[in-house]
């Protein structure tokens, strides 16, 4: 369990930050740049979880938000650590099946889409677009330092998860605003 007393320690003031094996690295780090692409892709989800309301879709992204907090403690444990809290194939298992049960009432697509719509279907694009980046952020560290494969794989589906998210509250709002290729030329 996690208790904070004191919110700031003034040990980061020099530039570095703390992981979770005791050690610390810059700020700067590959393994930061993750841990906050990470972060900001949770808030993003809990705008989300905001502008669409109580739900099953909502349902899921709490329970994501919650899975995001276990996969930055991953990003932050570097090495074999016993004990470490470590993304697992259930999760990620977990994911595949709410999307594929989100996608099953979906209409397949025919044009790519717009990340537009409400505020809602826009908001779950956004969040997809920054986990995207979290992704990027993960796999550039990855290169220099392996990390868990279940968390890559975990990070990849997430945004496949918000892109059929999005879809499905599109559909019940009136549907996806496609893309025209080549549509506005002419104004």
């Amino acid at each position: 369990m996690v208790k904070l007393n004191k919110i700031y320690t003034r040990t980061g003031d020099g530039g570095s930050a703390g992981l979770v094996d005791g050690s610390r690295v810059s700020k700067s780090s590959l393994r930061m740049a993750a841990i906050g692409e990470v972060d900001e892709a949770n808030a993003a989800i809990g705008v989300a979880i905001a502008a669409i309301g109580e739900g099953e879709v909502a349902d899921a992204l709490l329970r994501i938000q919650n899975d995001l907090f276990d996969l930055g403690a991953d990003v932050a444990t570097p090495g074999e650590v016993d004990g470490a809290l470590r993304i697992v194939a259930s999760q990620v298992e977990r994911l595949e099946r709410e999307i594929d049960a989100m996608n099953a009432s979906l209409e397949p697509l025919t044009s790519f889409i717009l990340p537009s719509g409400s505020a809602g279907v826009s908001a779950l694009h956004l969040a997809r677009a920054i986990v995207r980046r979290a992704e990027r952020a993960a796999v550039a560290l990855n290169e220099a330092e392996p990390l868990n494969a279940q968390l890559l794989a975990y990070i990849n589906r997430l945004s496949d998860h918000l892109f059929v998210a999005a879809r499905y509250v599109a559909a019940r709002e009136g549907g996806d605003v496609l893309w025209k290729p080549g549509g506005t030329r002419g104004e």
